[in-house]
């Protein structure tokens, strides 16, 4: 017994030995130790304030006592004008976002106290921080804990992966970044009495022949020593580019390039940052103007990547850098058409291995839209999800873009992005003309086993039946109005009778959904089926170019048009004639497709590809399908806009002198 008592109480006293030196025992070199309850436990945290996080108030204007008058009833305001603009939540607390997480699409206002850059053999996604600067928790907890920016310097070409990692710290006494330099190992930054810092590991370091670049930055004043103007312009997140596009909103890139483009090869990297907090502008309300007309743009396919862009099946010559002259085509569309909503519908990237860096491309994908303040909306297709990120962190970053109207939609369907949008009249009575559905269409279905192994698509997906219910679930939930539609202009009391002198006879009236439309990128194979007939005239109805490629429909389907389309009807009431909701379903997908064509009852159109980097045919225009939506609703008109500003096929598809719905079997 007392043999193996000696050995068993030797081995207990040892490793309570160890389990006090390596875990309880944590040394220091500062004082306070007791009083660290957590990293940056000393910090003395301060509001900056940026904006007024208040609840926004009305202006007492005369007397207090007096009634005041109530924003959006009056003459001169406008309702969606009285909608909150902010770019976030006025109810997040800013001070509380994560100082250890980087989180470039948050709106930090926290200065950053240390950078470094680190090289890793193993990517971080399978060992994590392991190759994370040394620290201590002392350093931690004054200076704040390394964050690495989640972006591979090295992502191209280079031997091993390198990370930038900085600190972010809220303290009031630890001097914050306020400039970034980049310069060749044998030179120093221009004015040398300034606290410029300089990276130990060259920016470039794994990258063959490639001289030495290193990242320098300035150490200006702490957060008590500075003024409200400096606290605006600190340096609050970093981030990486790839490509010799715009960087993310409200960034700046830091010259000259990481590694500089070699033209089919590779595409240059810059390291990019933001100063203070960038407001990210925010769309009002869809609504219709005040003489009833509501204008759609649909852009279709631009198939955009990483690089510039590569023309394909176009006579335009020279053309050079695709993407970029698409932008200058589409501005110069934006700015003849003057759109109240842009869609962009499906294949914004062109996978294909050319977009595997998602976020460098929605950076500038919409630039054209953004910088004329336009709404837009956007719908996935079958390449957008090929390459790099998935479709939520997609329209994750989509929501972070100015004007961004997107949506993620539920979460238990199929698909990402499948919302709906209201637009609303512009009388105070606020009453939604026309619904708008957006819906992921998916991209491939399944595949097939080949003879090396790999597994291929092979098929189109098509809109699954819980999309479907989904649809029918939304419609059901939007409420019949009194159509058409006559704005309240009148004002209580004072000038009823006049406007009951302008009403129209009852029996001009029903009671019934507004219209709407459907956006998806991969049509339905109905859209490839046989049209319906104008009962004016006996012609077909189809409008347009079709037949010049193979369809573009999925082989399988879950009946989405006789089961979904078919089914929502815009009055369920016995004499409504069993006319669909749903009036225009907008497709993308078939870049040379670009006609209309009423199926049952719904039109079926195409955009018709509008972009040089995606495929054409050569005499074959690029083009932009447009919806002008007018008398309250009612009304639904399309045409083309060709690159030669030429007008197509401009034809009225619901409303007075629209082709008459067949009659109800």
């Amino acid at each position: 017994m007392r043999g193996i008592l000696l050995p068993t109480a030797a081995v207990i006293g040892f490793s309570c030995l160890l389990t006090y030196f390596f875990i309880l025992y944590q040394p220091t070199v500062g004082p306070g130790i007791a009083q660290r309850l957590g990293w940056q436990a000393w910090d003395a945290v301060a509001t900056v304030e940026y904006f007024d996080k208040e609840p926004s108030r009305p202006t007492v204007t005369g007397d207090p006592g007096e009634p005041q008058p109530i924003p959006g009833n009056d003459d001169e305001t406008d309702w969606w004008e009285t909608t909150s603009n902010q770019p976030w939540d006025t109810t997040d607390d800013i001070e509380s976002y994560p100082l250890d997480v980087w989180a470039p699409l948050l709106p930090h206002d926290t200065g950053l106290s240390e950078i470094a850059i680190t090289r890793c053999m193993m990517p971080p996604s399978l060992v994590g921080d392991l190759c994370a600067p040394t620290t201590t928790v002392e350093q931690d907890a004054i200076k704040g804990n390394w964050v690495r920016v989640d972006r591979d310097l090295n992502k191209q070409a280079g031997l091993w992966t390198l990370n930038i990692y900085y600190r972010r710290t809220r303290r009031l006494d630890i001097p914050l970044i306020t400039d970034l330099r980049l310069l060749p190992a044998n030179e120093i930054p221009e004015n040398v009495t300034d606290p410029w810092v300089k990276v130990d590991l060259s920016i470039r370091d794994g990258i063959m022949r490639a001289e030495p670049m290193h990242l320098w930055y300035l150490q200006g004043k702490t957060m008590n020593e500075m003024d409200a103007e400096e606290k605006a312009n600190l340096i609050t997140e970093i981030d990486v580019l790839f490509g010799e596009d715009r960087p993310w909103y409200g960034f700046e890139k830091v010259e000259p390039a990481v590694t500089p483009e070699e033209e089919g090869r590779l595409e240059s990297v810059y390291v990019t940052y933001r100063r203070g907090v960038q407001s990210v502008p925010r769309a009002h309300p869809l609504h219709f103007s005040r003489d009833g007309k509501f204008k759609i743009l649909q852009i279709a396919d631009l198939h955009f990547s990483v690089s510039r862009g590569v023309c394909r099946d176009t006579d335009l010559d020279p053309c050079v850098n695709s993407d970029n002259l698409t932008n200058t085509l589409l501005g110069h569309v934006l700015d003849e058409e003057n759109p109240d909503l842009v869609v962009f519908s499906g294949d914004q990237l062109n996978g294909q291995g050319t977009s595997w860096d998602p976020k460098s491309i929605l950076a500038k994908f919409a630039v054209a839209v953004t910088d004329r303040k336009i709404p837009w909306a956007a719908i996935f297709g079958n390449h957008d999800e090929e390459n790099g990120d998935v479709k939520q962190e997609q329209l994750r970053m989509m929501k972070a873009l100015p004007y961004s109207m997107a949506q993620r939609g539920p979460k238990d369907i199929h698909g990402v992005g499948n919302y709906v949008l209201d637009v609303k009249s512009a009388d105070a009575s606020m009453t939604s003309l026309l619904t708008l559905y957006f819906l992921d269409s998916g991209s491939y279905s399944s595949g097939y086993l080949d003879w090396l192994g790999y597994f291929f698509p092979t098929e189109y997906d098509w809109i699954h039946e819980d999309q479907i219910n989904w649809f029918l679930q939304e419609s059901s939930k939007i409420q019949p109005i009194e159509r058409p539609f006559t704005p309240d202009t009148g004002k209580d009391f004072g000038s009823i009778w006049t406007r009951q002198a302008d009403q129209i006879t009852p029996t001009t009236r029903k009671l019934a959904k507004p219209n709407a439309m459907m956006f998806f990128h991969i049509p339905l194979q109905e859209s490839h089926g046989a049209a319906d007939r104008d009962p004016r005239t006996g012609q077909l109805l189809d409008i347009g170019l079709h037949d010049l490629e193979e369809p573009g429909s999925a082989k399988k389907s879950d009946g989405m048009f006789d089961k979904g389309l078919k089914k929502a009807l815009e009055s369920g009431h016995v004499t409504g004639g069993g006319i669909p909701e749903v009036k225009v379903v907008a497709n993308g997908h078939c870049h040379i497709t670009e006609d209309c064509r009423r199926v049952k009852d719904i039109w079926l159109c195409f955009g018709g590809g509008g972009s040089y980097s995606g495929y054409g045919k050569v005499g074959f225009d690029r083009r932009f399908r447009v919806y002008e939506i007018s008398d309250y609703g009612e009304t639904i008109r399309t045409y083309k806009r060709t690159e030669k500003d030429e007008i197509l096929n401009s034809y009225i598809l619901a409303g007075p002198g629209a082709p008459l719905f067949n009659p109800r079997s």
